[in-house]
C-alpha cells in the first residue's frame, strides 16, 4: 500500500480558508486510486524549521512525502527587507541576498533531514501570482526559489513547480489570499497526484511537475 504525506505549511494544510469546499488534502484522497493513502501533517503557519517536528511524527508506513515551505520564511523577512531604506541597490540586493542565505541554510538542515528517512521525496516551489502581491515580492521570492531548486536538484529530488500550478486569480481564496482557493487546492492536489503517482516523479532523477 503507497501512503504520501504532506508535509509543510497552509499551502497543503488550507482548510481553514475553503469554508465550504475541498482542502488540498480532501481533493488528493479523492483523485489517488485504491489502495493509495494520503495523511496531512504540514500546518498552518509553519516556516521551514518546523518541518523536523513534522517529520517526528511521520506514520510508520508512509512511503512518499511531499514538503511545501518556504511562503512563511520569506514573509517574515520581508518587513525588514521592503521596510528599511537602503543607500543603494547594491545595499537592497544584499539584504536581498542575506535573507536568501539564512533561508537557504535553514532549508538545506531541514532537507537533510528529509532525506535521511529514505523515502522518496518531493519538493515544492513557492507560488508567486497572488492577487495584489507587489512586484518587489514577487522578485524577492526568486530568491528562495532559487534556494528550493538548487537543494531540490542536489539532492536528486523532483520538484512540484506552484508557480505553473496557482497562476490564477481564482487559485487563491477570497478568504486570505496567499492561501489557495478550493479550486487552486484542486489543481495542487491534480499535479501530486501526477506526481506520487508516476513511477518516477519522486526517484533519485530530479524532474519539474506542474
Amino acid at each position: 500500500m503507497s501512503h504520501v504525506v504532506l508535509l509543510g505549511d497552509s499551502i497543503f494544510d488550507n482548510a481553514a480558508y475553503v469554508p465550504g469546499g475541498r482542502s488540498v488534502i480532501d481533493h488528493l484522497r479523492r483523485l489517488l486510486p485504491p489502495p493509495w493513502r494520503a495523511t496531512l501533517l504540514a500546518r498552518d503557519g509553519s516556516v521551514t524549521t518546523d518541518i523536523p517536528g513534522q517529520l517526528g511524527r511521520l506514520p510508520t508506513d508512509a512511503t512518499h512525502l511531499v514538503v511545501s515551505a518556504g511562503g512563511n520564511d520569506a514573509l517574515g523577512r520581508a518587513p525588514t527587507i521592503l521596510q528599511e531604506p537602503a543607500a543603494s541597490y547594491r545595499e537592497a540586493l544584499s539584504w536581498l541576498a542575506d535573507a536568501r542565505d539564512a533561508f537557504h541554510r535553514d532549508y538545506h538542515a531541514m532537507l537533510a533531514r528529509l532525506v535521511a528517512r529514505g523515502k522518496p521525496a518531493a519538493l515544492c516551489t513557492i507560488y508567486d501570482s497572488i492577487p495584489g502581491l507587489e512586484p518587489c515580492l514577487s522578485a524577492g521570492l526568486c530568491a528562495f526559489n532559487d534556494a528550493i531548486t538548487r537543494e531540490a536538484v542536489r539532492a536528486g529530488l523532483s520538484v512540484l513547480d506552484l508557480r505553473l500550478v496557482c497562476r490564477e486569480p481564482t487559485d487563491y481564496s477570497s478568504t486570505s489570499p496567499i492561501e489557495p482557493s478550493a479550486s487552486g487546492g484542486g489543481k495542487i492536489a491534480r499535479a501530486l497526484a501526477r506526481l506520487v503517482t508516476d513511477p518516477s516523479g519522486t526517484t533519485a532523477a530530479s524532474r519539474v511537475f506542474a
